[in-house]
């Protein structure tokens, strides 16, 4: 399986640009008094930046200290701060209980099997304080076409790795609504979509 130290050491940043629907919950956040906010599997630190210089105070945890080191040298370079820590997401979370407002994670978590994703929406409700936010995107199966293209081995229900593509050996369930439904049973989904990439947005509040 790829590592991911290796994939930022090649590419660097990867992403520069926040999603495209940071700027509408930005405001969300501003309106709901939203202060602070933790970006599980924030990469290279694209999300950070954004709402760091939109005044948010904001932390972010990684796998990758390869993605750390440059998240720190772009918030620097930024003259922004952003607490990190290097940690995967199956390990109990380094923080206490009932400490963030928001959580965000885009296209992380379906990169993992389904008990260790399970844990992980644990550990979030564990951390995020009652009624705080979560925003989460993951992958979902799109058809024969996909799957064929990808050349995708299955491992467990709905758990994938492609053999061919960009994300090949890359680890990845895909979600179905049922079980969307199922693991984030504690949360108030107020918002379930597919984006413009294809993934399915998860927009809720901790009940």
């Amino acid at each position: 399986m790829p590592d991911w130290n290796h994939i930022f050491t090649e590419q660097g940043k990867i992403f520069i640009k926040p999603y495209s629907d940071m700027e509408q919950l930005a405001k969300l956040f501003k309106e709901q008094r939203i202060q602070k906010i933790l970006d599980l599997g924030c990469g290279t630190g694209r999300h950070l930046i954004f709402f760091s210089e939109k005044g948010f105070e904001l932390y972010g945890i990684d796998a990758s200290a390869k993605a750390l080191e440059i998240t720190n040298k772009w918030l620097k370079e930024k003259g922004l701060y952003a607490e990190l820590k290097n940690h995967r997401m199956e390990h109990r979370f380094p923080y206490d209980d009932d400490i963030f407002d928001a959580i965000i994670s885009i296209q992380v978590m379906h990169h993992n099997l389904m008990r260790n994703i399970v844990f992980t929406i644990k550990e979030i409700e564990r951390i995020l304080k009652g009624k705080g936010i979560i925003f989460i995107i993951v992958a979902i199966l799109k058809g024969r076409a996909k799957s064929k293209r990808l050349d995708l081995k299955e491992i467990e229900k709905n758990t994938y790795i492609p053999q061919k593509g960009a994300e090949k050996g890359l680890l990845h369930h895909y979600f179905t609504l049922d079980e969307i439904y199922e693991v984030f049973s504690s949360f108030d989904l107020q918002e379930l979509y597919i984006d413009s990439t294809g993934h399915r947005v998860i927009f809720g509040q901790k009940l």
